[in-house]
C-alpha cells in the first residue's frame, strides 16, 4: 500500500510544543506517510530538524500562502492544492484560512478530511478572544472531521465560545517518550553551559515569544538569586524576543549569569542538566515542555495558566503561583535555589506522575486511530 500523502499547514514551523508533538507523530508514522509542510511564516521552519532523516517530507516554495487577506480567488488556490492529499491537518489560528477554504469548497474541489488543531494563544489574546477570530472559526470548523485539543481548558472553549458539538471535540493530552528520563544528559549537551561547583541551574524550554513572558523571568530570576546560592539562568529557544531578553537580563545585572544557546533539538537530551524548571507565560494549555521536565525529574515554577497546576504532581503544586504575579514567582524560585532536598522530593514526585500519565505510547496511538480513520487514499 502506498504511503499516505499528508498536508500539514502550520501558523509557524518553529521548535514550540505543537511543533514537537507533529514531529514526533512524523517519526512515528515514518514510511507509511509522506508529509508536505506548508507554514504561514515561510521562514519559520526550525522545527524540521527533529524530523528523522528518513521520513519523507517537503517544504515546498511554490504552495499557495497561508497569509493574506481573505479573498475567493486565495481560497481556490488552497482548495486546489490541498485536493492532491489523503488527510489534511491544520494547526492554531494561523492556518485558519485553509480550514476556511475547505469549509466553501470541499464539496465542488472533493477535498480530503480536513482535522484541525488548536494549542493556545499568541499574546494578543491572552486576556480576551478577538470577537472576529471567533465568529471565523465558528463559520470555518462545521467541515473538520475533528478539532484536536490537548487541554480541558481549550477543550471548553471549544464547546462554549467557538459552540462546537461535543463529538467533533477531541482532546488529547501531549506526551512524551518517558523511559528517556532514565537516560543522564551529557555534562556538554547545551553549549555554553559548564556547571560550577554548588551552582544550581534554572532552566527553560520556549520560543521566545512575547506571550512566553520571558523578560518576567529574568526578574523573577534576579530577585530570587539576589541573596542566596550561586545560580545561573538557561533559556533554550529562539525567537523575536532574544534581544529584549538580553536586554531586560543587562537591566537586572545578571547578563553574566544568563546563558542563551538558541534553538535545541531534542529536549530529553538535555533538560535533565536543569536543576529547577520555570515557566513564566501568560498564557498556556498544556505544555510539553513541562512535561519533558517532569519525565527528566525536576520540580518546576509557573504561574497558574492553562492546565499547569492539573499536570505537576501534588507536591508541586504550592510552586504554582497565581497568574501575573511577578514577586509569587520569584519567591516559588528563591524556595526551591535555596532547597536541595526540597527539589529531589519535588522532582521525583513529577517523575512520578509523569510516568504514570504522560508516556507517548497513548497519544501516538490515539493520533494515529484519528489520523488513518479520516485519511481517504486516493489514486
Amino acid at each position: 500500500m502506498r504511503p499516505l500523502r499528508i498536508l500539514h499547514c502550520h501558523s509557524t514551523f518553529t521548535l514550540g510544543g505543537k511543533e514537537a508533538r507533529a514531529v514526533r507523530l512524523m517519526n512515528a508514522f515514518g514510511e507509511e506517510a509522506r508529509h508536505i509542510v506548508l507554514s504561514a511564516m515561510p521562514g519559520a521552519t526550525g522545527a524540521r530538524a527533529g524530523i528523522d532523516p528518513a521520513v519523507s517530507v517537503d517544504f515546498p516554495g511554490d504552495a499557495p500562502s497561508l497569509a493574506g487577506k481573505p479573498a475567493p480567488g486565495r481560497y481556490l488556490a488552497l482548495a486546489r492544492y490541498m485536493a492532491g492529499f489523503d488527510l489534511i491537518l491544520t494547526y492554531n489560528w494561523g492556518a485558519m484560512d485553509a480550514v476556511m477554504a475547505h469549509r466553501l469548497l470541499s464539496r465542488a474541489c472533493r477535498l480530503p478530511a480536513l482535522i484541525h488543531h488548536e494549542d493556545g494563544f499568541n499574546a494578543d489574546e491572552v486576556a480576551r478572544q478577538k470577537p472576529k477570530r471567533v465568529w471565523f472559526r465558528r463559520l470555518a470548523l462545521p467541515t473538520v472531521r475533528a478539532l484536536v485539543v490537548p487541554s480541558e481548558r481549550l477543550e471548553g472553549i471549544a464547546r462554549d465560545v467557538w459552540r462546537q458539538p461535543p463529538g467533533r471535540v477531541v482532546r488529547i493530552a501531549n506526551g512524551v517518550a518517558v523511559a528517556r528520563g532514565d537516560m543522564p544528559p551529557a555534562a556538554d549537551a547545551i553549549p555554553g553551559l559548564a556547571r560550577q561547583p554548588g551552582e544550581v541551574i534554572v532552566g527553560t524550554l520556549a520560543g521566545l515569544r512575547a506571550v512566553k513572558n520571558l523578560p518576567r523571568l529574568v526578574r523573577a530570576f534576579a530577585a530570587a538569586s539576589r541573596t542566596i546560592s550561586p545560580a545561573r539562568l538557561v533559556i533554550v529557544g529562539e525567537g523575536p524576543e532574544r534581544e529584549a531578553i538580553l536586554a531586560e537580563a543587562a537591566r537586572c545585572g545578571i547578563a553574566d549569569r544568563l546563558v542563551m544557546p538558541g534553538f535545541l533539538a531534542d529536549p530529553l537530551s538535555y533538560v535533565g542538566l536543569f536543576d529547577i524548571f520555570a515557566l513564566s507565560s501568560d498564557s498556556e494549555q498544556f505544555p510539553i515542555s513541562l512535561v519533558e521536565a517532569m519525565v527528566a525529574g525536576l520540580p518546576a515554577v509557573a504561574p497558574d495558566v492553562g492546565d499547569v497546576a492539573a499536570m505537576v504532581a501534588r507536591e508541586n503544586r504550592p510552586l504554582i503561583t497565581p497568574a501575573g504575579d511577578e514577586g509569587a514567582l520569584a519567591g516559588a524560585l528563591a524556595r526551591l535555589i535555596a532547597d536541595a532536598e526540597l527539589r529531589r522530593a519535588v522532582g521525583q514526585a513529577n517523575r512520578t506522575t509523569a510516568m504514570e500519565r504522560y508516556d507517548e505510547t497513548d497519544m501516538i496511538a490515539r493520533y494515529r486511530a484519528l489520523y488513518l480513520g479520516a485519511a481517504e487514499r486516493r489514486g
